[in-house]
């Protein structure tokens, strides 16, 4: 029973072996990746501030209001999916296949909802006239949220992902290190926009 069950190890991808009290190799690139984004969005922005702090106003006159509330729905939205996301991780550790994919399914439909929102408001600026060429604060503003709507794009994506391979039972208590990496993820777009919310809709 023993040789079998190493047997079976065995023929686990490397990347799902999950390891208790330590981190795969899987997991460490995952960090490293995310770790590179940290510094990619930091430098957009230090350059949002440096824009922001040359100008005499900001935002400049005649720009179209950006509404803090409709922004708060969707950093609601976006919070929640990644709570669920959570819950997803914690019900594979428990090994509970269904749990999971229950909750990768309402992580990803929260996440198109943010992003089909995020259109509605794209569209309704620029019907009012703020375009990404309409001045230096529609360019930082597109460049900022349309950067990151394109990594919850990716994110969503990712989700999908798993979320495929959870329905054919793929994952277990011990090998879901592609669940672990899909959340790492997923809380990492939810805090870069939280830092959006803050910077371009509330310091105003």
């Amino acid at each position: 029973m023993a040789v079998a069950d190493t047997a079976a190890l065995d023929e686990r991808p490397a990347e799902e072996h999950h390891k208790p009290g330590g981190i795969s190799s899987s997991l460490l690139g995952m960090v490293l990746f995310i770790a590179s984004e940290v510094m990619f969005f930091g430098g957009l922005f230090g350059a949002y501030f440096t824009i922001r702090s040359a100008a005499t106003e900001w935002p400049p006159p005649d720009t179209p209001h950006l509404s803090a509330p409709y922004a708060a729905i969707l950093t609601t939205i976006l919070v929640a999916s990644s709570v669920t996301m959570q819950f997803g991780v914690w019900a594979i550790r428990k090994n509970n296949q269904r749990r999971l994919v229950l909750w990768l399914a309402v992580s990803l439909l929260l996440g198109a909802i943010f992003l089909c929102m995020q259109a509605l408001e794209y569209a309704n600026l620029i019907e009012e006239g703020l375009t990404l060429s309409s001045g230096v604060f529609g360019s930082t503003f597109y460049t900022l949220t349309g950067f990151h709507g394109a990594h919850v794009a990716g994110g969503a994506a990712f989700i999908l992902i798993v979320l495929l391979r959870a329905r054919s039972g793929q994952f277990t208590a011990r090998y879901h290190d592609t669940v672990e990496m899909a959340s790492y993820y997923w809380h990492f777009v939810d805090v870069v926009w939280l830092g959006l919310f803050s910077t371009i809709y509330l310091l105003r």
